[in-house]
């Protein structure tokens, strides 16, 4: 933002004052005057910068000013045109799109506002360079597997951003499940080699941008600014540092983003575009989170409605998507994130909540601009009919292409879960897995799903599975070599446990070791019990290994039906074949491999991935007893 008042005004006023009448004096200083109420005018402009080259040259710039609505509004110093403005209710807002087809990289340019011909403010902006070549944007894809972590609660970094004074909630107590507890950006990039050495290949963040909200703020989906890191966790420059920082280990970021709600904190909820930028507002409702309701061809249209415009929570205003200019508006913002940072993909939260045609264009308009990215979305059903109908492809009864690449998979979440947990008797145990796979007939491309153990919002998986080492042995060995693509949630690899509440202030515990003076530092090592190194072996074995098996990333799947507390599965790629042998027997087995000769071909030696020993597929194979064996065919 530029501003042209002399800095040396107030003294040139005053020389020239002392001779004058009133009269002439006014008539002297009501210019100056004017420039001084121009000086405080503009209170934001969003986005404060772009880039210059984008597939799509139409730029919404969003400038919240004292009463600027009625503005004319010219460039000065560039090619580009303003395309169109758009002019609301609220006289404190512009919406000014502009044509960037022209724009030179690097660009700088003035975007003026004039009133009677008389200009009131200029705002310098600027077109960046892309960074496309040195930093080209990639999404997640099934050679990847994502690393899940709560900021506040895995590592504290830097303690002098613990508590910023200014903001609503400033207190830092560890011992308060939903209180702050200082972990930030720089604790993560502090630990970018433990996390390498681990083996994952991205990191999905909890959203980490500003939520000045004056309790619980720590899980970061009460967003207050859009274009701000929540200065807790650092500053943008930082997150930026952090992406650049994991691209050098080959590590992707994948952001969390969040369009059906805000914090009611947000700025703009003091000085709201529009009546209807806020679904029932003032007098909120909040959802019936009926979300069938995109789906049900029976479904009444209030249900529906309330479905996506209800609020999620009184303190989370409902986001109005069907608004052109709010849809724009966020569209932009995550276009602004992947290329600020170069991002790896996003993952959206309560994805079925908004507007669903805004966020099939979302889709649209991200994947056009970047072909190779990747975005996953939230839909929590357990019924797979009801994630497909999302995802891109899909051909619907209504007609509705919802351009959304990827799911997180729940249905097979929970079948994991339950197939360890429930007795081997038919219809349960294994099978309960076995024939939630045998479902993915419904999506158009179940390999791009996204499948875990665990996330923020459930109870630890090692204690869902009755804190079984085996369990949990099985439950990683099943997400990192079936389809779809792995997310662990940070601390699943040292079996990390929480307070028997299943709220989520104790789901999101701090990771051992992320905190001076932590007695057990789970990135060390140091303090680690037994169970916890075998199972921090175990993970880091087998991420270690995937990287480099095309036939896990790529190949073709075939499984066999579970017999006796068994369930086998293949993966094949050309040449190079994966046995997994998912077992819950308490002694040793012995698995004959004749029945499995469709799959088998050729091969006669297996190699076991973790153990290091080779045996032959003659006969029979022996089984560890609870273990899961993963296999490399030859």
């Amino acid at each position: 933002m530029s501003l042209k008042q002399p800095r040396s005004a107030g003294l040139f006023l005053s020389n020239l004052i002392k001779p004058m009448k009133f009269k002439s004096v006014f008539l002297l200083i009501l210019p100056f005057l004017m420039l001084s109420v121009a000086f405080s005018a503009i209170k934001r402009v969003e986005p404060a910068f772009w880039w210059a080259g984008m597939k799509d040259p139409f730029l919404q710039v969003l400038i919240h000013g004292d009463s600027i609505g009625g503005a004319e509004v010219r460039l000065s110093g560039t090619q580009i045109t303003v395309e169109r403005i758009e002019r609301v209710e609220n006289d404190n807002f512009l919406f000014v799109y502009l044509d960037t087809g022209r724009a030179v990289a690097g660009e700088r340019f003035k975007i003026i506002l004039e009133r009677n011909n008389t200009v009131i403010e200029e705002i310098d902006y600027e077109l960046k360079e892309r960074l496309g070549d040195s930093r080209p944007i990639k999404g997640f894809d099934n050679s990847d597997v994502m690393y899940l972590i709560t900021p506040d609660r895995f590592a504290n970094g830097d303690p002098s951003n613990d508590s910023v004074p200014g903001m609503r909630e400033t207190a830092v107590d560890r011992n308060e499940p939903y209180g702050r507890h200082g972990g930030d950006l720089q604790g993560i990039i502090d630990n970018l080699d433990y996390l390498a050495e681990l083996g994952i290949t991205a990191i999905w963040l909890n959203p980490i941008l500003e939520n000045d909200m004056p309790e619980s703020s720590y899980h970061g989906y009460a967003i207050t600014d859009y274009y701000k890191v929540d200065p807790r966790y650092g500053t943008n420059e930082q997150y930026l540092d952090l992406a650049d920082k994991a691209r050098e280990r080959g590590i992707k970021i994948v952001m969390d983003v969040v369009f059906n709600h805000s914090g009611v904190e947000h700025w703009w909820m003091k000085d709201m575009p529009s009546s209807d930028w806020i679904n029932f507002y003032p007098d909120y409702q909040v959802t019936n989170h009926n979300r069938t309701t995109h789906q049900d061809p029976y479904a009444a249209q209030s249900d529906a409605d309330l479905m996506t415009q209800g609020w999620f929570v009184p303190s989370m205003p409902d986001l109005n998507l069907r608004n052109p200019l709010m849809k724009d508006y966020l569209i932009q913002n995550s276009i602004w994130w992947i290329e600020y940072l170069g991002l790896g993909g996003f993952r959206q939260d309560t994805y079925p909540y908004p507007d669903k045609h805004a966020m099939a264009e979302w889709c649209e308009r991200v994947m056009h601009e970047y072909p190779d990215f990747n975005i996953t979305g939230e839909e929590w059903s357990l019924n797979p009919s009801v994630l497909a109908y999302w995802q891109d492809g899909k051909e619907n009864a209504d007609g509705y292409d919802g351009n959304l690449p990827s799911l997180l998979d729940f249905p097979v979440q929970d079948s994991l879960e339950r197939a360890l947990k429930e007795e081997e008797t038919w219809g349960t145990g294994w099978r309960t897995l076995y024939e939630t796979l045998g479902t993915d007939h419904v999506y158009p491309d179940p390999f791009n799903n996204v499948i875990f153990l665990g996330n923020h919002d459930k109870p630890r998986f090692y204690m869902e599975v009755g804190k079984s080492l085996n369990a949990y042995k099985n439950g990683l060995a099943f997400i990192l070599t079936s389809r779809g693509i792995p997310h662990l949630y940070y601390g699943d690899e040292i079996l990390m446990t929480h307070d028997e509440s299943d709220g989520h202030g104790h789901i999101r515990n701090d990771f051992p070791g992320g905190w001076a003076g932590d007695e057990v530092n789970g990135f060390t090592g140091v303090g680690l019990a037994s169970d916890e190194m075998n199972a921090l072996h175990f993970t880091r074995t087998l991420l270690n290994w995937r990287k480099g098996n095309l036939a896990v990333q790529e190949g073709s799947l075939m499984h066999f039906a579970p017999e006796d507390a068994v369930y086998v599965y293949f993966r094949t790629y050309e040449d190079q074949k994966v046995m997994v042998a998912l077992n819950k027997n308490t002694e040793p087995y012995f698995l004959k491999v004749d029945r499995f000769e469709a799959a088998i071909g050729d091969a006669t030696v297996a190699r076991d991935v973790v153990r290091g020993f080779e045996v032959s597929l003659a006969d029979m194979i022996t089984l560890t007893p609870g273990e899961p064996s993963v296999f490399e065919l030859r």
